[in-house]
Order: structure tokens, then C-alpha cells, then sequence
């Protein structure tokens, strides 16, 4: 007559606690009479049956414990006479795992038998859905993909299923959250094509259970914003680089997709553009971002107002320096005249060292300047409008390049006219040598007329 006797592997089993931890696990059963009843099968050829408690609720069915090297050895040895199942495997259980054996009861009354031990408390079997990423029969395996899917994902877990093999696993999540979230995932290939939703008690034992990923709730879909805005708040997350146009092309599809994946706020893109724009209204506040409307070239624009301070105006110019030490520093420029003129202002500006070793786009009235040293980032933008040469140099700090990057995107979108330039009708004067941390420069020597030597500055 066979009976189950529960003991606890590290008190009750010869010699555990030592070195003899392995198991040679069998099969899995999920319904405790058939797993019973499985074991019992097993016991008639094994003296060695054990059974065990696995995540969700499933029972595994091993023999052993036994030492590691042996329990290979002899599970390549019944393999080979085809006595087991092809895939069971040499795995341990976890610490403080109960271990049932198979086998006759000990005698109550004899001088040898047993204490009966209090059984552990189990965990509480997890809930929720996963998304179940890759699974792989070697352990091994198993731990490179873990590793490589935490540079994604750092809550990713691990489990061992029940058939004996290891998943790699996100969650827990809300079924509804991994429902919308697994094929926008797939789509952006930042999880494997055939990965798919798991419930909780199917993944069988958490090896390293991880941490929940934070993927928002869809909720009802929300309108999409103007497209006009919505390409302004991808530029300032750096996910656009196209034209302001307010079409809905490819470019501005792409970047909506790339947006929802980096913020994973929402599946819906009415919503992910508006937790977008949000976020982007924040940064503002934060950075001190205000409308500038500037009386000395009537140029009016959304600047730093937080790390600049006015200076002084030249002819064609506004110049604002750094306010307690930020290190920054704006120069507006307006004057009459076409593209020559406009050129003529993006050579002033690399003159002075204000863009440093500069990279130019010059198209037909457009200008842009993107350069940098040790100590800042310099960028400048002009335009021909309605018969003006006008735009901006913003400096900033190098060590603050993605706030640059963000505040160039606030300034080029807003920059307008909103008033005749109070600075026209001043006569040529000094122009600045070193609004931030650029050097000064000044033009070489000249010869005069009258034959003296003058020093000009740049007109």
C-alpha cells in the first residue's frame, strides 16, 4: 500500500541541504487527483517518486533528490532506454520547496519513524496576463534572452513552464492593457513576432519573477490634435525632423508610432499625442520658457527667459546674455534686404565664434547653423520674409544638448514680426564680441583712405 508522506526537502530527505538538490522532473498536472495518480504510475516503476507544488496551482512530478552529476547521468541513461519522457530535464527546486515522496508510510510506533512537519505556507499563486516573449528548452538560452530582453524591457522575469521548459515573461498586466499593448509591441519589433498573452497559471514557476512593465491603459480613443501641433510636439521629443505642414505623411506617422513606444502612456494616438503635448507644456514651465516680444528688432519669440538676460541692442540686433552664470545666450537679428543679406548675417555669426566650425544648410531664404565646442552648442536660423533678412542664434550649455535641442525647436516654430524694428534707424556701432562664451572677433586691419590704419569691426 502507497500513501503520500509530506516532508520538506531540506529537513526530511537523506541528505538534503547538502550538495543533493537535483531533480529529475517527470511530467506536470494541473488537476491534483490526475497528478496524484500520475505520480502514483510513476512510483511503480521508481522507488524515488517525489512530487512538488509548482506556480498556479500545478504539481510536478520528479525523482530524487540526488546530486547533480548523477541525476545527468542517469537521466541521459533512461532516455536512452526510453523508460522517460523525451523532455524531462534535471532542474532544483526552489528553496523552502515541499517534496511529497512516494513510498511506504513510516511506522508511528517505531523508534525510527518521522515527525510530521508543518507544511510551509505557499505563495500566493500570481495573477494577471503576461506577455509571453520567448521560450527555450535550454536554461542557458533562457538566461541571454533574459538579459538581452532587460535592455527593453527591465522588469522582465523569468518561469519555468510546466512542461519543463523556460519563458521569458512581462507582467503582471491588466488583460484588456496586454491585449492593446502586444501588437503595437510586435509592430515596433521590440518584441519577437510570436510572442503572445499568457495568463499567470499557465506560466508555471517564476524563476525571477520581475517587475510589471509600465505600459499605460488605452481607455476610450481621444480626437487627434491639429497635425500642425501634434508634428511640433514630436520635433520637440525628437522624433521628427520633417517640414511644419499639418499633412499626415509617412514621416508624421512614423514618428507618432515611435513616440507611442518611447512614452508607452497609451495605445491610442489621440491620447498618447495629447499626454505629448502635455508633457511638452511641463518642459516649458520648468525650463522658464516665455514669449519674448523684443522692442529693439520687433521680433517676437518663445525663449529661455529663464537663463538670459537683456544686454544691450546694436544695429540689426538684440543681444541677451546669461543670467546667473546659465551660460546661455540669444542674439535676435532683423534688417531689410533679401538673401544676400541673409548670408551676410550668417557670416557675422560664424565670424564671432558664435557657431563653432558650423555645419550650413543654405536653401533659397533659408539658413540654418549647427556647430559646438568644448563649452557650448551653438545653432542659428534666418529667413527672408517680406523683405527681410531675420532670425536667431541661441548658445547654450554642451552638457544640456537635448534641452538645446528642444529649446531651437520652441524658437524656430515661434519666431514672428510683431512690430517695426525700434534699432533700423541706429547708426553702425561696435558690435559684440562674446554674448556667451564665444570669443571675440574682430575683422583685420584696413587701410584708410588718407593712408592711416583703422580697425573695422564686422558691419
Amino acid at each position: 500500500m502507497r500513501q503520500l508522506a509530506v516532508i520538506i526537502l531540506a529537513a526530511a530527505l537523506p541528505g538534503a541541504g547538502m550538495a543533493q538538490d537535483a531533480l529529475i522532473r517527470l511530467e506536470a498536472k494541473r488537476a491534483p487527483d490526475v497528478a496524484a495518480a500520475t505520480a502514483e504510475g510513476w512510483a511503480e516503476r521508481f522507488d524515488d517518486v517525489v512530487t512538488l507544488p509548482l506556480q498556479g496551482g500545478w504539481t510536478g512530478i520528479a525523482l530524487g533528490p540526488m546530486e547533480r552529476e548523477a541525476a545527468l547521468a542517469r537521466l541521459a541513461d533512461l532516455k536512452a532506454k526510453g523508460v522517460v519522457p523525451g523532455d524531462a530535464f534535471v532542474t532544483e527546486a526552489a528553496p523552502g520547496t515541499e517534496l511529497t515522496r512516494l513510498g511506504d508510510a513510516p511506522d508511528a510506533e517505531g523508534a525510527d519513524a518521522e515527525p510530521a512537519m508543518t507544511p510551509a505556507p505557499e505563495e500566493p499563486a500570481p495573477q494577471g496576463s503576461y506577455l509571453q516573449l520567448e521560450s527555450f528548452q535550454d536554461r542557458a538560452e533562457a538566461d541571454e534572452a533574459l538579459a538581452r530582453n532587460r535592455k527593453e524591457f527591465p522588469g522582465a522575469g523569468l518561469w519555468e513552464l510546466p512542461n519543463g521548459w523556460f519563458t521569458v515573461a512581462l507582467g503582471p498586466l491588466a488583460d484588456d492593457v496586454a491585449r492593446d499593448w502586444l501588437p503595437v509591441l510586435k509592430s515596433g519589433k521590440l518584441i519577437p513576432r510570436d510572442a503572445l498573452v499568457a495568463q499567470a497559471a499557465d506560466l508555471g514557476q517564476a524563476l525571477d519573477q520581475g517587475e510589471a512593465p509600465q505600459l499605460g491603459a488605452t481607455g476610450d480613443a481621444e480626437p487627434m490634435p491639429p497635425l500642425d501641433q501634434v508634428q511640433r510636439s514630436l520635433r520637440w521629443a525628437g522624433h521628427y525632423d520633417g517640414q511644419i505642414d499639418g499633412r499626415d505623411g509617412p514621416k508624421t506617422q512614423a514618428a507618432i508610432q515611435a513616440e507611442i513606444l518611447s512614452a508607452r502612456a497609451s495605445t491610442d494616438p489621440g491620447t498618447a499625442m495629447r499626454l505629448l503635448s502635455e508633457r511638452r507644456a511641463e518642459w516649458r514651465e520648468a525650463m522658464g520658457l516665455k514669449q519674448l516680444d523684443d522692442e529693439a528688432t520687433g521680433l517676437s519669440v518663445m525663449a529661455p527667459m529663464g537663463a538670459l538676460s537683456f544686454d544691450r541692442a546694436e544695429r540689426a540686433l538684440s543681444i541677451y546674455g546669461p543670467k546667473d552664470g546659465s551660460g546661455a545666450a540669444m542674439i535676435l537679428f532683423s534688417q531689410p534686404g533679401g538673401q544676400q543679406e541673409l548670408l551676410d548675417l550668417a557670416g557675422l555669426v560664424t565670424a564671432l565664434g558664435w557657431v563653432p566650425q558650423p555645419e550650413r544648410d543654405v536653401r533659397r531664404g533659408h539658413v540654418t547653423l549647427r556647430g559646438q565646442n568644448d563649452d557650448h552648442i551653438g545653432a542659428a536660423e534666418g529667413w527672408v520674409r517680406d523683405g527681410r533678412a531675420e532670425g536667431f542664434v541661441l548658445i547654450w550649455p554642451t552638457a544640456d544638448q537635448q534641452d538645446q535641442a528642444r529649446i531651437l525647436a520652441e524658437m524656430s516654430d515661434s519666431l514672428t514680426r510683431k512690430a517695426p524694428g525700434q534699432n533700423e534707424d541706429m547708426p553702425p556701432a561696435a558690435l559684440p564680441g562674446e554674448p556667451a562664451t564665444a570669443p571675440e572677433a574682430t575683422e583685420p586691419e584696413t587701410t584708410a583712405p588718407d593712408g592711416a590704419t583703422s580697425e573695422t569691426t564686422a558691419p
